[in-house]
């Protein structure tokens, strides 16, 4: 995973989500299927913000739907619902966004991570459910919705109706303008 242009362990993402946002829950209450809603407090939330570098998370809910595969891999699916306050890269001013995401999940035992069954694989986009590990009897709902937050916050946020100068690159202009103001010739011909 990486986090704002550095590589960041998932095992380690991981362990400090569920330090901050933890929900665990055993397998053997799953069953055939079962759903569960989880929500954040205001000082999960708060705490998930500082560790986000976000000025504020307002809300963060996610809803899953989880039943047993074979050999202990669990599939999951997850609508994650949050209300975040980020700064806008280009005025560096904070503004208020919904994210919501839908995600497919494997929970695999770590021990089996390299022997899980084969994927299903989506032929348009090459993409597959996640695969989470876990080890032991419990999985942390809470530290997978969070993780599944950062992985859906926009790296490079704008705040709505935010553009560039025309000067710094936010006109439409050809790209071989500015080449041509530095040579005083035309650009070539594309």
């Amino acid at each position: 995973m990486y986090e704002l242009g550095r590589f960041v362990p998932r095992k380690r993402m991981s362990s400090e989500m569920s330090e901050v946002f933890s929900r665990r829950m055993r397998l053997s209450g799953i069953g055939a299927a079962v759903a569960r809603r989880i929500e954040a407090n205001a000082a999960e939330c708060a705490a998930l913000a500082a560790l986000f570098n976000l000025p504020a998370i307002g809300s963060l809910t996610g809803d899953f739907r989880l039943h047993h595969e074979q050999r202990g891999i669990i599939a999951a699916t997850l609508r994650l619902r949050a209300a975040v306050t980020q700064t806008c890269v280009i005025t560096l001013e904070p503004f208020d966004d919904v994210v919501t995401e839908d995600a497919a999940l494997r929970l695999v035992p770590a021990a089996s991570i390299h022997e899980a069954a084969e994927l299903v694989v989506d032929a348009d986009t090459l993409e597959g459910p996640d695969e989470i590990p876990y080890a032991g009897e419990t999985i942390d709902l809470g530290a997978i919705l969070a993780e599944q937050l950062a992985l859906a916050l926009d790296p490079y946020p704008k705040k709505p109706g935010a553009t560039l100068p025309p000067d710094l690159g936010g006109g439409a202009a050809n790209p071989f303008d500015a080449l041509k103001r530095l040579s005083g010739r035309d650009p070539p011909p594309i």
